[in-house]
C-alpha cells in the first residue's frame, strides 16, 4: 500500500502537473477571496444588504467559527455583507476583532431601513437588514449550506481537488482567521520555542466533554498506527530525520504517556494549552490563544490523524486545503467522516451493483443514491439506500460521492478588479 501511494504521489506530479496544481489552486483561491473582500466592503454602508450573525453560539471554539462560516456562505449566497456580532464573545469580551482582522474595513454596523429575522431568500429580498439563527433554527433552508460548492467553480475544483466541498468551506475559514499583529508574533514565537519543523505528523485526541457521549475513547497507540504507517510513506518521497509529532490534547498527561510508550519518536507539545484545553479553563483568554495554536500547528503538519467528531480537528484539516494544492488525503479519521454541522444530506452515487454476503448488507445497482453515514475504515461504509429504503454496509470502493452544485451568484465587478 505505502509503495501504491508513493507512486500516485509521483504521477500526480509528472509532466509538469505538480506545478499546474499550484498556479490552479492559488488563482481558485484568489478570485474567492477577492469576491469575498469585495461583498465585504461596500461603498456605502448604509446602504448595503446586510446579514447579521451573533458569534455567541453556547459551544467551543471550533463550533463557533463553524457557526460564522455558515452565516458567511449564506452572505455570499444572497450577496449580502456579513456583520459579525461578538462583542461579550465567552473567549473574548472585546469581540472576534481583537483576535482577527475584522471581516469588513467599511462595514461593520447594522443600521438598516428594514430589519428581519430570516424567513428565506425570496421572501427577505425587501429588507435591508436579515438575522440569522443557528443552523439547527434555519427555516426555510438555502441551497448554499454545505456541502454544495459553487457552480461556476464546479469544473475547475472537480478537476484539481478531491473533496471540493471542504475546500469550499476553507476559502470562509480562511478569510476569517486572518491574525491580528500580536497573534501573528505569537504564532512565530512559538513555532522557534517548540522547534516546530518538517517532516511532522499531527495527533490530536480529545479526552474531556466528548467522551462517553459523542465519541468514543482512543488510546495513544490507536493514533500510533497511522503516525507510523505515514512515516514510513514519507520517507520514500523525503528525508526523515527524526519521526517528530505534533501532539494536541486536553488530556495533559497524555505527552508523558506517550513520550513513555514511543520513545523513537519526538513528541512536540505545549502542556500548558492542554491544561487550558480542560473543561475548567476552556473558555478564556489564555484558552482561546491555546486552541487557536493548536489548531494553526496540526493545519500545518504533513498529515493530520485525528477524530473528526471534534470541531477542532475539523477546523485544522479544513485550513490545511488552504495550504496545498489538493491536502484531501492528508489525514486519518478514528471515528466520522468529514461533516459540516447543519449540512444538507451527503449522499454518493453506486458505481457498480453489490449483492448482500450477509445480513448487514445492502444490494447496490448502479446508479443508486445512497444517503453515507459513516465509514467505518475496514473497506465498508453504512448508509441507506434511497431507492429501496433499507440501510446497511456496503464496499466503499462500490461508489462514488455526489457532489452537489449550487448556482451562487456572480461577482463580475470583483473579478475584474482582480484581472486588473
Amino acid at each position: 500500500m505505502v509503495s501504491i501511494m508513493t507512486d500516485l504521489h509521483y504521477l500526480s506530479q509528472a509532466d509538469g502537473a505538480g506545478d499546474w496544481r499550484e498556479k490552479e489552486a492559488k488563482d481558485l483561491s484568489d478570485l474567492v477571496q477577492n469576491r469575498i473582500t469585495y461583498l465585504q466592503n461596500p461603498q456605502d454602508c448604509s446602504k448595503a444588504r446586510k446579514l447579521v450573525c451573533n458569534i455567541n453560539k453556547g459551544c467551543g471554539y471550533g463550533c463557533q467559527l463553524h457557526h460564522v462560516v455558515y452565516c458567511f456562505m449564506i452572505a455570499y449566497g444572497t450577496q449580502r455583507t456579513l456583520i459579525l456580532e461578538s462583542q461579550n464573545w465567552r473567549y473574548a469580551t472585546g469581540g472576534w476583532e481583537t483576535v482577527f482582522l475584522p471581516v469588513s474595513q467599511t462595514c461593520t454596523e447594522r443600521t438598516g431601513v428594514t430589519t428581519g429575522h430570516w424567513s428565506g431568500e425570496a421572501n427577505d429580498k425587501d429588507v435591508q437588514v436579515v438575522e440569522l439563527p443557528i443552523v439547527d433554527s434555519l427555516h426555510p433552508r438555502p441551497p448554499y449550506l454545505p456541502l454544495a460548492i459553487p457552480e461556476d467553480l464546479a469544473q475547475r475544483l472537480h478537476r484539481l481537488h478531491g473533496d471540493p466541498s471542504v475546500w469550499w468551506v476553507s476559502q470562509f475559514v480562511k478569510y476569517l482567521i486572518r491574525p491580528q499583529a500580536w497573534l501573528e508574533k505569537e504564532i512565530q514565537d512559538t513555532t522557534a520555542k517548540l522547534g516546530f519543523r518538517h517532516p511532522i505528523i499531527g495527533v490530536h485526541v480529545r479526552r474531556t466533554d466528548k467522551v462517553g457521549t459523542e465519541a468514543a475513547f482512543h488510546p495513544i497507540e490507536e493514533y500510533m498506527v497511522h503516525v507510523e504507517d505515514h512515516f514510513q510513506h514519507l520517507a520514500r518521497r523525503m528525508l526523515v530525520d527524526k519521526k517528530r509529532v505534533y501532539l494536541a490534547t486536553d488530556d495533559p498527561s497524555l505527552l508523558q504517556e506517550a513520550k513513555a510508550k514511543y520513545p523513537e519518536y519526538e513528541f512536540i507539545s505545549d502542556n500548558s494549552i492542554s491544561w487550558s484545553a480542560g473543561l475548567h479553563n476552556r473558555y478564556t483568554e489564555n484558552s482561546l490563544r491555546g486552541v487557536i495554536l493548536d489548531i494553526h500547528f496540526l493545519s500545518q503538519t504533513n498529515f493530520l490523524v485525528c477524530t473528526f467528531s471534534s470541531q477542532v480537528c475539523r477546523v485544522a484539516y479544513e485550513i490545511m486545503q488552504t495550504l496545498h494544492p489538493d491536502a484531501s488525503s492528508h489525514f486519518h479519521s478514528l471515528d466520522d467522516i468529514y461533516y459540516f454541522g447543519g449540512q444538507n444530506a451527503h449522499n454518493q452515487l453506486a458505481v457498480y451493483a453489490h449483492q448482500p454476503r450477509s445480513s448487514d448488507d445492502i444490494p447496490l445497482e448502479p446508479g443508486d443514491l445512497i444517503g453515507v453515514a459513516g465509514n467505518h475504515w475496514d473497506g465498508n461504509s453504512k448508509g441507506i439506500n434511497r431507492k429501496t429504503g433499507r440501510t446497511g454496509l456496503y464496499p466503499s470502493y462500490k461508489v462514488k460521492e455526489k457532489i452537489e452544485t449550487v448556482k451562487y451568484p456572480t461577482y463580475p465587478e470583483a473579478d475584474k478588479m482582480l484581472n486588473q
